[in-house]
């Protein structure tokens, strides 16, 4: 009885310092309004894409590869037409990250034909990253039922986000746009590197409950890797309901990644899993995932119900298939996928993500002309220590597996 009562005391400790963070904002609730302007004169927050900004409005300085503008960057040499391949190394026994290598180091090939690095860049490079979080009531209900009660169930997600989201972008040079989804994607803030704006973003969940019960991941990856016209931004003040949504994969010039916080469960998208597949390989963005749903499904799995009951509630076969999805979505970007359990694994989990996007080298060759529209398979080799041999019974090379080329006529 006494542990339990100290595992409850000490949840609600962890989530008093979160909420104490920084200051509160009084923003409506989430299910009724997606739209909420910041409070006071605080400045707005506009996507990095060089808009001019309003008249007496202070916008925030942005870098010039975010504006387009020139730069100097640490690019060997340039293309028109790329096949990005952002690549990390470690070794396969220690899992120690491997830093100081060259562009000679690597060798790409497609369809088992060598091609030549045409760009390449060092893991010195800021990041960009787009935080896609499920927040729908179905993943708080197992999120729930997971912890046995103790807290509400949307803080197996909001944990581990409001963890990464403090502790690891480093303003001014990193930026972070996040997605929440639940029937449908709603960017809660585009790019910033603003810490105010961040911490808005965690007040605004911490303070809210999820709205619906779908879970529509497959939508939300597709809008945020591909763009489209979604709910306009909600720390914006937006006259309307609506707007265009640019994603991830238009930011150009940068060390880009997706963090996907989920259960891995598609209850009702308009796309299916086939499609989502060919969006995450031909965007060139890793994906790097916490899986969340695991103690539920490890206490309660073998009481589940093979398949899905009539009223929704997922079978056994309905996680293992979400499992599924999450590791192939991140094998095939080069991401890496973390089925956390238990809520200690979080910060060893968030250190070891952003190591790896710390040190992601930055490939890039030229496919040629093809317009076949078929999936051409992607492996990348090192030698480390440069004697010609490559190293892959010691290293691993993680890197996206597979480039979609597009189909049409050739140009001339």
């Amino acid at each position: 009885m006494k542990r339990l009562l100290f595992r409850r005391l000490f949840s609600l400790f962890t989530i008093a310092l979160i909420l104490a963070f920084g200051a509160a904002s009084n923003l409506s609730l989430l299910a009724q309004s997606r739209r909420q302007p910041p409070t006071g004169t605080q400045k707005k927050n506009k996507r990095p894409d060089g808009t001019e900004k309003k008249e007496g409005e202070q916008q925030e300085e942005l870098p010039p590869d975010l504006t387009g503008k020139p730069q100097d960057a640490e690019v060997i040499a340039v293309t028109t037409n790329v096949v990005n391949v952002d690549v990390v190394v470690y070794h396969k026994k220690s899992g120690q990250i491997v830093t100081g290598l060259k562009q000679g180091n690597f060798t790409v090939f497609e369809d088992g034909a060598q091609k030549e690095i045409t760009n390449f860049s060092t893991p010195e490079a800021p990041i960009t990253v787009a935080m896609v979080i499920e927040y729908s009531k179905l993943s708080a209900a197992i999120g729930a039922a997971g912890s046995g009660g103790f807290e509400p169930g949307q803080f197996e997600v909001l944990r581990p986000m409001s963890m990464f989201l403090s502790q690891f972008i480093k303003p001014p040079d990193d930026y972070v746009t996040v997605v929440a989804y639940d029937i449908r994607p709603t960017p809660l803030t585009d790019f910033t590197n603003d810490p105010r704006r961040i911490q808005q973003v965690i007040n605004l969940l911490l303070r809210n409950s999820p709205a619906f019960s779908d879970s529509n991941l497959f939508d939300a990856l597709s809008f945020t890797l591909a763009g489209g016209r979604g709910d306009s931004v909600v720390l914006e003040d937006s006259k309307e309901r609506k707007s265009d949504y640019a994603g991830l994969a238009s930011v150009q010039g940068r060390r880009k990644a997706l963090i996907l916080i989920s259960t891995g469960i598609d209850t009702f998208s308009k796309i299916n899993y086939d499609k989502t597949r060919k969006i995450t390989q031909n965007a060139g963005v890793p994906i790097y995932i916490i899986g969340t749903g695991n103690l539920f499904f490890k206490k309660y799995g073998d009481r589940l119900a093979p398949t899905d009951d009539l009223m929704g509630s997922p079978g056994r076969l309905t996680f293992l298939q979400a499992q599924n999805q999450l590791t192939t979505f991140a094998k095939e970007t080069g991401g890496k996928y973390y089925p956390v359990t238990f809520e200690g694994e979080v910060p060893n989990v968030l250190r070891e993500i952003n190591a790896l996007l710390r040190n992601q080298y930055s490939l890039g060759y030229n496919p040629g002309d093809r317009r076949d529209g078929k999936q051409h398979k992607i492996a990348v080799k090192v030698d480390v220590d440069g004697d010609g041999q490559t190293d892959d019974k010691e290293y691993i090379v993680q890197s996206r597996l597979f480039y979609n080329a597009p189909k049409g006529e050739k140009a001339n």
